[in-house]
Protein backbone atom coordinates (compact mmCIF):
# COMPACT_ATOMS: atom_id res chain seq x y z
CA UNK A 1 0.00 0.00 0.00
CA UNK A 2 1.60 3.51 -1.11
CA UNK A 3 2.15 5.39 2.01
CA UNK A 4 0.20 8.66 2.28
CA UNK A 5 1.33 12.40 1.31
CA UNK A 6 3.25 14.52 3.65
CA UNK A 7 0.94 16.80 5.15
CA UNK A 8 1.88 20.59 3.73
CA UNK A 9 4.27 22.04 6.58
CA UNK A 10 3.00 25.92 5.31
CA UNK A 11 -1.04 25.38 5.49
CA UNK A 12 -2.67 27.58 2.57
CA UNK A 13 0.93 27.54 0.57
CA UNK A 14 1.24 24.87 -2.54
CA UNK A 15 3.96 22.92 -3.27
CA UNK A 16 5.52 22.06 0.23
CA UNK A 17 8.46 21.49 1.45
CA UNK A 18 9.68 21.21 -2.30
CA UNK A 19 8.90 25.14 -3.09
CA UNK A 20 10.67 26.12 -0.35
CA UNK A 21 13.48 24.31 -0.65
CA UNK A 22 13.40 25.55 -4.43
CA UNK A 23 13.47 29.20 -3.12
CA UNK A 24 16.24 28.68 -0.84
CA UNK A 25 18.99 27.48 -3.19
CA UNK A 26 17.77 30.31 -5.66
CA UNK A 27 18.86 32.61 -3.13
CA UNK A 28 22.32 30.61 -3.10
CA UNK A 29 22.77 31.40 -6.40
CA UNK A 30 22.83 35.56 -5.79
CA UNK A 31 24.72 35.26 -2.61
CA UNK A 32 27.85 32.87 -3.32
CA UNK A 33 28.29 30.27 -0.84
CA UNK A 34 30.75 30.73 1.54
CA UNK A 35 31.14 34.91 1.30
CA UNK A 36 27.67 35.78 1.97
CA UNK A 37 28.02 38.95 -0.44
CA UNK A 38 28.51 39.30 -4.17
CA UNK A 39 32.30 40.86 -5.56
CA UNK A 40 32.09 42.88 -8.08
CA UNK A 41 34.16 44.38 -10.93
CA UNK A 42 33.40 48.12 -11.71
CA UNK A 43 33.84 48.75 -15.51
CA UNK A 44 33.49 52.07 -16.98
CA UNK A 45 34.71 54.46 -19.96
CA UNK A 46 35.69 57.95 -20.68
CA UNK A 47 35.77 58.79 -24.59
CA UNK A 48 38.27 61.64 -24.94
CA UNK A 49 40.87 63.31 -22.56
CA UNK A 50 40.72 66.95 -24.22
CA UNK A 51 36.81 67.20 -23.86
CA UNK A 52 36.34 65.30 -20.42
CA UNK A 53 37.93 65.07 -17.42
CA UNK A 54 38.27 61.37 -16.96
CA UNK A 55 39.14 61.33 -13.18
CA UNK A 56 35.91 63.37 -12.49
CA UNK A 57 34.00 61.13 -14.83
CA UNK A 58 36.03 58.14 -13.20
CA UNK A 59 34.67 59.20 -9.75
CA UNK A 60 30.98 59.60 -10.63
CA UNK A 61 30.32 56.72 -12.60
CA UNK A 62 32.15 54.56 -10.00
CA UNK A 63 29.96 56.48 -7.23
CA UNK A 64 26.35 55.36 -9.52
CA UNK A 65 28.23 51.96 -9.23
CA UNK A 66 28.85 51.63 -5.50
CA UNK A 67 24.80 53.57 -4.49
CA UNK A 68 23.96 50.52 -7.18
CA UNK A 69 25.64 47.50 -4.87
CA UNK A 70 25.68 48.82 -1.68
CA UNK A 71 24.09 46.04 0.39
CA UNK A 72 24.23 42.88 -1.87
CA UNK A 73 28.24 43.24 -1.98
CA UNK A 74 31.45 45.37 -2.79
CA UNK A 75 33.72 46.32 -5.71
CA UNK A 76 36.90 44.74 -5.51
CA UNK A 77 38.85 45.67 -8.84
CA UNK A 78 38.11 48.57 -11.46
CA UNK A 79 38.26 48.57 -15.25
CA UNK A 80 38.47 52.13 -16.66
CA UNK A 81 39.11 52.87 -20.56
CA UNK A 82 39.80 56.25 -21.18
CA UNK A 83 39.94 57.75 -24.36
CA UNK A 84 37.92 55.07 -25.76
CA UNK A 85 34.74 55.76 -28.30
CA UNK A 86 31.63 53.30 -27.19
CA UNK A 87 31.73 52.33 -31.14
CA UNK A 88 34.48 50.03 -30.44
CA UNK A 89 33.73 46.52 -29.45
CA UNK A 90 34.55 45.15 -25.97
CA UNK A 91 37.29 43.42 -27.30
CA UNK A 92 39.32 46.61 -28.42
CA UNK A 93 39.16 48.49 -25.51
CA UNK A 94 41.98 47.70 -23.82
CA UNK A 95 40.68 47.57 -19.82
CA UNK A 96 37.46 45.93 -21.02
CA UNK A 97 39.63 43.42 -23.59
CA UNK A 98 41.28 42.75 -19.92
CA UNK A 99 38.20 42.16 -18.16
CA UNK A 100 37.11 39.84 -20.73
CA UNK A 101 40.15 37.60 -20.71
CA UNK A 102 39.58 36.82 -17.24
CA UNK A 103 36.39 35.63 -17.60
CA UNK A 104 37.34 32.00 -18.55
CA UNK A 105 39.38 31.76 -15.22
CA UNK A 106 37.57 30.37 -12.29
CA UNK A 107 40.19 31.90 -9.87
CA UNK A 108 39.40 35.47 -11.25
CA UNK A 109 38.59 37.14 -7.80
CA UNK A 110 35.08 38.29 -8.68
CA UNK A 111 31.38 37.50 -9.50
CA UNK A 112 29.80 39.87 -11.47
CA UNK A 113 29.93 42.83 -13.45
CA UNK A 114 28.53 46.28 -12.21
CA UNK A 115 28.30 49.52 -14.46
CA UNK A 116 27.54 53.28 -13.86
CA UNK A 117 25.95 54.37 -17.12
CA UNK A 118 24.74 52.07 -19.57
CA UNK A 119 26.24 54.45 -22.78
CA UNK A 120 29.51 53.51 -20.69
CA UNK A 121 29.71 50.51 -21.44
CA UNK A 122 27.52 49.19 -24.77
CA UNK A 123 26.91 50.60 -28.13
CA UNK A 124 24.26 49.42 -30.82
CA UNK A 125 24.39 45.75 -30.36
CA UNK A 126 27.01 45.18 -28.15
CA UNK A 127 24.75 44.09 -25.40
CA UNK A 128 23.46 41.53 -27.55
CA UNK A 129 27.09 39.76 -28.26
CA UNK A 130 28.45 40.17 -24.41
CA UNK A 131 25.23 38.82 -22.77
CA UNK A 132 25.88 35.07 -23.89
CA UNK A 133 29.50 35.08 -22.92
CA UNK A 134 28.61 36.53 -19.73
CA UNK A 135 26.20 34.19 -18.83
CA UNK A 136 28.30 31.30 -19.91
CA UNK A 137 30.88 31.95 -17.82
CA UNK A 138 29.04 32.80 -14.78
CA UNK A 139 29.42 36.49 -14.65
CA UNK A 140 26.63 38.57 -13.31
CA UNK A 141 25.91 42.01 -15.19
CA UNK A 142 24.42 45.10 -13.01
CA UNK A 143 23.15 48.66 -14.60
CA UNK A 144 21.38 51.12 -13.12
CA UNK A 145 18.74 51.07 -15.63
CA UNK A 146 17.62 47.37 -14.32
CA UNK A 147 17.60 48.73 -10.89
CA UNK A 148 20.16 45.97 -10.13
CA UNK A 149 20.83 42.40 -11.49
CA UNK A 150 19.74 42.05 -15.43
CA UNK A 151 17.91 38.60 -15.89
CA UNK A 152 19.48 37.24 -19.11
CA UNK A 153 16.81 34.72 -19.49
CA UNK A 154 14.16 37.88 -18.55
CA UNK A 155 12.23 39.24 -22.22
CA UNK A 156 11.70 42.37 -20.51
CA UNK A 157 14.89 42.88 -19.84
CA UNK A 158 16.46 41.99 -22.87
CA UNK A 159 14.09 44.18 -24.07
CA UNK A 160 15.02 47.38 -21.90
CA UNK A 161 18.47 46.40 -23.29
CA UNK A 162 17.67 46.32 -27.14
CA UNK A 163 15.79 50.20 -26.54
CA UNK A 164 19.10 50.91 -24.59
CA UNK A 165 21.53 49.84 -27.52
CA UNK A 166 19.38 51.65 -29.79
CA UNK A 167 19.51 55.21 -27.88
CA UNK A 168 22.57 54.95 -27.22
CA UNK A 169 23.06 55.32 -31.19
CA UNK A 170 21.17 57.30 -31.69
CA UNK A 171 22.68 59.87 -29.38
CA UNK A 172 26.12 59.38 -31.20
CA UNK A 173 24.24 60.14 -34.34
CA UNK A 174 22.36 63.21 -33.33
CA UNK A 175 25.24 64.58 -32.00
CA UNK A 176 27.55 63.98 -34.84
CA UNK A 177 24.74 65.71 -36.92
CA UNK A 178 24.56 68.61 -34.68
CA UNK A 179 28.29 69.06 -34.72
CA UNK A 180 29.05 68.69 -38.18
CA UNK A 181 26.15 71.18 -38.96
CA UNK A 182 27.12 74.09 -36.42
CA UNK A 183 31.17 73.56 -38.15
CA UNK A 184 30.21 73.95 -41.21
CA UNK A 185 27.82 77.36 -40.96
CA UNK A 186 31.01 78.72 -38.71
CA UNK A 187 33.26 78.01 -41.68
CA UNK A 188 31.04 78.88 -44.24
CA UNK A 189 29.28 82.33 -42.62
CA UNK A 190 31.74 83.81 -39.98
CA UNK A 191 35.19 81.72 -41.39
CA UNK A 192 35.85 80.82 -37.78
CA UNK A 193 39.05 79.30 -37.25
CA UNK A 194 38.07 75.51 -35.93
CA UNK A 195 41.14 74.58 -33.98
CA UNK A 196 44.18 72.06 -34.82
CA UNK A 197 47.41 72.47 -36.35
CA UNK A 198 47.92 75.91 -38.50
CA UNK A 199 49.60 75.07 -41.68
CA UNK A 200 52.58 75.60 -42.35
CA UNK A 201 53.56 79.18 -43.06
CA UNK A 202 51.11 80.49 -40.55
CA UNK A 203 51.05 81.07 -37.24
CA UNK A 204 47.56 81.42 -34.27
CA UNK A 205 47.02 85.06 -33.07
CA UNK A 206 44.14 85.72 -30.76
CA UNK A 207 40.84 87.04 -32.25
CA UNK A 208 39.07 88.29 -29.10
CA UNK A 209 36.48 86.95 -26.85
CA UNK A 210 35.09 83.42 -27.94
CA UNK A 211 32.17 84.06 -30.10
CA UNK A 212 30.00 81.79 -27.48
CA UNK A 213 29.42 83.95 -24.40
CA UNK A 214 29.40 81.01 -22.42
CA UNK A 215 32.59 79.99 -23.21
CA UNK A 216 34.18 83.55 -23.21
CA UNK A 217 32.73 84.35 -19.47
CA UNK A 218 34.94 81.00 -19.16
CA UNK A 219 38.12 83.11 -20.18
CA UNK A 220 38.12 81.13 -23.69
CA UNK A 221 39.39 83.17 -26.48
CA UNK A 222 39.16 82.89 -30.68
CA UNK A 223 42.18 82.76 -32.76
CA UNK A 224 42.78 83.20 -36.21
CA UNK A 225 45.51 82.82 -38.78
CA UNK A 226 48.63 85.31 -39.99
CA UNK A 227 51.57 84.65 -42.01
CA UNK A 228 54.14 83.56 -39.78
CA UNK A 229 57.37 85.81 -41.43
CA UNK A 230 59.58 82.85 -41.14
CA UNK A 231 57.40 80.17 -43.23
CA UNK A 232 55.38 82.21 -45.32
CA UNK A 233 57.83 83.25 -47.96
CA UNK A 234 58.87 79.34 -48.17
CA UNK A 235 55.00 78.75 -48.99
CA UNK A 236 55.00 81.22 -51.64
CA UNK A 237 58.25 79.99 -53.18
CA UNK A 238 56.70 76.39 -53.22
CA UNK A 239 53.96 77.62 -55.57
CA UNK A 240 55.56 79.75 -57.05
CA UNK A 241 58.22 76.66 -58.32
CA UNK A 242 55.34 75.25 -59.31
CA UNK A 243 53.61 77.61 -61.66
CA UNK A 244 57.20 77.68 -63.25
CA UNK A 245 56.76 73.79 -64.23
CA UNK A 246 59.23 72.39 -61.68
CA UNK A 247 58.20 69.03 -60.49
CA UNK A 248 58.12 68.32 -56.93
CA UNK A 249 60.65 66.39 -56.30
CA UNK A 250 62.94 68.81 -57.36
CA UNK A 251 61.14 71.66 -55.13
CA UNK A 252 62.02 68.88 -52.18
CA UNK A 253 65.03 68.87 -52.98
CA UNK A 254 66.04 72.14 -53.66
CA UNK A 255 64.70 73.23 -50.31
CA UNK A 256 66.53 70.74 -48.59
CA UNK A 257 69.73 72.00 -50.60
CA UNK A 258 69.00 75.37 -49.17
CA UNK A 259 69.07 73.78 -45.26
CA UNK A 260 65.74 75.20 -44.88
CA UNK A 261 64.33 73.49 -41.96
CA UNK A 262 60.90 71.13 -42.80
CA UNK A 263 57.43 71.78 -41.46
CA UNK A 264 57.83 69.37 -38.72
CA UNK A 265 61.39 70.53 -37.82
CA UNK A 266 60.50 74.33 -38.00
CA UNK A 267 57.49 73.49 -35.37
CA UNK A 268 59.02 70.66 -33.28
CA UNK A 269 56.64 71.26 -30.52
CA UNK A 270 53.20 70.01 -32.93
CA UNK A 271 55.02 67.82 -34.73
CA UNK A 272 56.36 65.60 -32.01
CA UNK A 273 55.10 61.95 -33.99
CA UNK A 274 57.47 63.40 -36.90
CA UNK A 275 61.15 62.93 -37.20
CA UNK A 276 62.23 66.76 -38.48
CA UNK A 277 64.27 64.93 -40.92
CA UNK A 278 63.53 66.56 -44.12
CA UNK A 279 61.12 67.67 -46.89
CA UNK A 280 59.70 65.13 -48.95
CA UNK A 281 57.46 64.62 -51.63
CA UNK A 282 54.31 64.09 -49.26
CA UNK A 283 55.32 67.50 -47.09
CA UNK A 284 55.56 69.99 -50.80
CA UNK A 285 52.32 68.19 -52.13
CA UNK A 286 50.05 68.34 -48.66
CA UNK A 287 51.26 72.49 -49.40
CA UNK A 288 50.91 72.62 -52.74
CA UNK A 289 46.80 70.98 -52.43
CA UNK A 290 46.01 73.35 -49.07
CA UNK A 291 43.43 75.37 -50.66
CA UNK A 292 43.37 77.70 -46.97
CA UNK A 293 46.21 79.82 -48.56
CA UNK A 294 44.02 81.25 -50.84
CA UNK A 295 43.15 83.31 -47.25
CA UNK A 296 39.44 80.90 -47.16
CA UNK A 297 38.80 79.17 -44.41
CA UNK A 298 38.26 75.62 -45.42
CA UNK A 299 36.80 72.60 -43.46
CA UNK A 300 35.36 68.75 -44.46
CA UNK A 301 38.55 68.55 -46.53
CA UNK A 302 38.70 65.38 -44.56
CA UNK A 303 35.79 62.52 -43.66
CA UNK A 304 36.05 59.70 -41.23
CA UNK A 305 34.37 56.63 -42.27
CA UNK A 306 33.15 52.85 -40.38
CA UNK A 307 34.21 49.87 -41.46
CA UNK A 308 34.11 46.38 -39.59
CA UNK A 309 37.20 45.79 -37.95
CA UNK A 310 36.81 41.86 -38.71
CA UNK A 311 34.48 41.30 -41.87
CA UNK A 312 35.42 37.59 -40.57
CA UNK A 313 34.09 38.30 -36.67
CA UNK A 314 31.56 41.52 -36.97
CA UNK A 315 31.49 41.14 -32.87
CA UNK A 316 34.73 43.43 -33.01
CA UNK A 317 32.52 46.24 -33.86
CA UNK A 318 33.47 48.93 -36.87
CA UNK A 319 36.98 51.19 -36.27
CA UNK A 320 37.14 54.25 -37.98
CA UNK A 321 38.59 55.12 -41.47
CA UNK A 322 39.85 58.58 -42.66
CA UNK A 323 39.30 59.57 -46.29
CA UNK A 324 40.06 62.52 -48.29
CA UNK A 325 36.78 64.32 -49.69
CA UNK A 326 36.81 65.93 -53.34
CA UNK A 327 36.94 69.47 -53.52
CA UNK A 328 32.74 69.64 -54.11
CA UNK A 329 32.56 68.43 -50.58
CA UNK A 330 34.78 71.51 -48.86
CA UNK A 331 32.98 73.81 -46.69
CA UNK A 332 34.41 76.90 -47.72
CA UNK A 333 33.64 80.71 -46.14
CA UNK A 334 31.66 82.59 -48.21
CA UNK A 335 34.43 85.64 -47.53
CA UNK A 336 38.44 85.35 -46.56
CA UNK A 337 39.93 84.88 -42.92
CA UNK A 338 43.08 85.60 -43.47
CA UNK A 339 45.69 86.59 -45.18
CA UNK A 340 46.49 84.92 -48.31
CA UNK A 341 49.85 83.51 -49.44
CA UNK A 342 49.02 82.53 -52.83
CA UNK A 343 46.11 83.82 -54.56
CA UNK A 344 42.98 81.51 -55.77
CA UNK A 345 44.06 81.62 -60.12
CA UNK A 346 47.30 80.68 -58.93
CA UNK A 347 46.02 78.06 -56.23
CA UNK A 348 43.50 76.38 -58.62
CA UNK A 349 46.43 76.81 -61.53
CA UNK A 350 48.84 74.62 -59.30
CA UNK A 351 45.95 72.02 -58.58
CA UNK A 352 45.54 71.87 -63.01
CA UNK A 353 49.50 71.14 -62.60
CA UNK A 354 48.94 68.05 -60.22
CA UNK A 355 45.76 66.72 -62.39
CA UNK A 356 48.24 66.90 -65.67
CA UNK A 357 50.59 64.46 -63.98
CA UNK A 358 47.59 61.90 -63.37
CA UNK A 359 46.22 59.27 -65.27
CA UNK A 360 44.08 61.17 -66.96
CA UNK A 361 45.91 64.12 -67.79
CA UNK A 362 48.07 65.20 -70.61
CA UNK A 363 51.69 65.66 -69.04
CA UNK A 364 53.03 65.97 -72.45
CA UNK A 365 51.73 69.52 -72.67
CA UNK A 366 54.08 70.61 -70.14
CA UNK A 367 57.35 71.08 -71.27
CA UNK A 368 60.91 70.93 -70.35
CA UNK A 369 61.11 74.27 -71.79
CA UNK A 370 59.66 75.73 -68.74
CA UNK A 371 63.14 74.51 -67.62
CA UNK A 372 65.25 76.15 -69.17
CA UNK A 373 65.65 73.75 -72.08
CA UNK A 374 64.10 72.60 -75.23
CA UNK A 375 63.67 68.67 -74.78
CA UNK A 376 60.09 66.75 -73.03
CA UNK A 377 60.96 65.73 -69.45
CA UNK A 378 56.69 64.85 -68.37
CA UNK A 379 56.86 62.59 -71.08
CA UNK A 380 59.13 60.68 -69.37
CA UNK A 381 57.72 61.03 -66.38
CA UNK A 382 54.31 60.14 -67.46
CA UNK A 383 55.46 57.28 -69.34
CA UNK A 384 56.96 56.22 -65.57
CA UNK A 385 53.90 56.56 -64.47
CA UNK A 386 52.27 54.42 -66.84
CA UNK A 387 55.06 51.54 -65.78
CA UNK A 388 53.88 51.93 -62.23
CA UNK A 389 50.42 51.81 -62.73
CA UNK A 390 50.85 48.75 -64.74
CA UNK A 391 53.52 46.80 -62.53
CA UNK A 392 50.97 44.82 -61.00
CA UNK A 393 50.85 42.64 -63.37
CA UNK A 394 54.12 41.37 -63.10
CA UNK A 395 55.42 42.11 -66.64
CA UNK A 396 59.60 42.26 -66.36
CA UNK A 397 59.71 44.10 -69.15
CA UNK A 398 57.56 47.05 -67.56
CA UNK A 399 60.06 47.11 -64.29
CA UNK A 400 62.88 48.10 -66.48
CA UNK A 401 61.05 50.56 -68.38
CA UNK A 402 60.02 51.80 -64.72
CA UNK A 403 63.97 51.53 -63.86
CA UNK A 404 65.31 53.55 -67.00
CA UNK A 405 62.45 56.07 -66.84
CA UNK A 406 62.29 56.75 -63.55
CA UNK A 407 65.91 57.23 -63.50
CA UNK A 408 66.32 59.74 -66.78
CA UNK A 409 63.50 61.57 -65.39
CA UNK A 410 65.70 62.21 -62.01
CA UNK A 411 68.93 63.04 -63.77
CA UNK A 412 66.80 65.72 -65.80
CA UNK A 413 65.38 67.39 -62.66
CA UNK A 414 69.04 67.32 -61.21
CA UNK A 415 70.03 69.50 -63.82
CA UNK A 416 68.24 72.27 -62.83
CA UNK A 417 68.10 71.96 -58.69
CA UNK A 418 70.87 74.77 -58.20
CA UNK A 419 68.68 76.99 -60.55
CA UNK A 420 65.70 76.16 -57.77
CA UNK A 421 67.90 77.33 -55.07
CA UNK A 422 69.45 80.44 -56.14
CA UNK A 423 65.29 81.15 -56.30
CA UNK A 424 64.58 80.86 -53.30
CA UNK A 425 63.86 84.27 -51.11
CA UNK A 426 66.68 85.81 -49.80
CA UNK A 427 67.04 85.28 -45.86
CA UNK A 428 64.51 82.56 -45.70
CA UNK A 429 67.69 80.07 -43.97
CA UNK A 430 68.48 83.36 -41.61
CA UNK A 431 65.24 83.55 -40.51
CA UNK A 432 64.36 79.62 -40.91
CA UNK A 433 67.64 78.51 -38.95
CA UNK A 434 70.19 76.75 -40.34
CA UNK A 435 69.50 73.26 -40.29
CA UNK A 436 71.44 71.21 -42.26
CA UNK A 437 69.23 68.34 -42.39
CA UNK A 438 65.52 70.32 -42.91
Amino acid sequence: MAAPFAPDPEPGRGGGALVSWAERTARWDRRPAGRGMVRFVFYGRVSTEDWQDPVTSRARQREQAEALVRGHGQIVADFFDVGQTRKLAWACRPQSATLVAQLADPDRGWDAIVIGEYERAFYGSQYAAMAPLFEHYGAQLWMPETGGRVDYQCEHDEKTMTVLGLSSKREITRTSIRVRTAMAAQTREQGRYLGGRPPYGYRLADAGPHPNKAHAAWGRRAYRLEPDPAAAPVVRWIFAQRLAGHSVARIARALNEAGVPCPSAADPGRNKHRTGAGWTLGTVTTILQNPRYTGRQVWNRQRTDTELADPGNVTLGHKSVPRWNLPDGWVISNRPAHPALVSEADFIAAQDINAAFGPYGNGSRLRASRFGCNHEVTAVQTVTLSAVRNYRFGDPALMFLFCFAGSLAYQTDQIHVNLAIENLPRGISHHMGTDENG
